[in-house]
């Protein structure tokens, strides 16, 4: 039995992701799907004093541009303010030492020119601390037609997978009778947001943030949430 998990490379995706990653065999990056403005694929939520705030990254694109051919705005110190960010609201965070001078190095001294390599490269440092060592292959290295099921289906035969594990949001849209007669099956992801010691005490608990969230938080007790 070999199990695919296929998403769009987010940035700095929340634990559902990894969860999904250490679950499979193979992950594919979606990274020839169309770029989703206001999405989480150049933005996610980390912890401030009361409640949340959205990290995201100013981008240039046109409608109809795939994720992979999307650019970065170099011209304002967005990585800088990110990290500031960071530091202001996690400096605190029993395990940010722990972790602080590796993603410092990621988001302020590495160029990316790209979206998707920015994404990767962040995803990639999580699945390190994470100890998540599922083989990435991007969708666009695969040139699969079709779309929506028959894409799932096409990119499920491509990497030689029989099982195809799914997010419930898949639900709404997969014809689940064409993976019936590809013989492929589809189980579905069970993920329930752990719930853990923020910055901020005595403010209520905020789920589903950004991984550096529970990173900063819970240190190597993290890659338990997920595996």
């Amino acid at each position: 039995m070999t199990i695919v998990a296929i998403h769009q490379p987010q940035y700095m995706p929340y634990l559902g992701f990894f969860h999904k990653i250490t679950h499979c065999d193979v992950f594919v990056a979606l990274d020839n799907a169309q770029f989703q403005k206001n999405g989480l694929q150049n933005r996610n939520k980390i912890r401030k004093p009361q409640g949340w705030q959205w990290l995201t990254v100013p981008v240039l694109h046109s409608f109809g541009q795939m994720i992979s051919e999307v650019r970065l705005e170099t011209r304002g110190p967005w990585s800088r303010k990110h990290w500031n960010a960071l530091l202001m609201n996690y400096s605190k965070a029993p395990f940010f030492d722990q972790y602080s001078d590796s993603l410092k190095a990621l988001l302020l001294d590495q160029p990316h020119d790209r979206l998707c390599a920015l994404n990767m490269t962040l995803i990639r440092w999580a699945m390190e601390r994470l100890d998540c060592h599922t083989p990435i292959v991007p969708a666009s290295s695969l040139d699969i037609p079709g779309t929506q099921t028959e894409m799932l289906i096409n990119i499920c035969r491509a990497t030689q997978a029989n099982v195809y594990l799914s997010g419930p949001g898949g639900r709404r849209y997969m014809d689940l009778a064409a993976f019936e007669a590809a013989g492929i099956a589809v189980i579905w992801q069970e993920f329930t947001s752990p719930v853990y010691v923020q910055p901020f005490a005595g403010s209520e608990f905020v789920p589903d943030l950004s991984v550096v969230d529970a990173l900063f938080c819970c240190g190597p007790r993290t890659a338990d949430y997920v595996h």
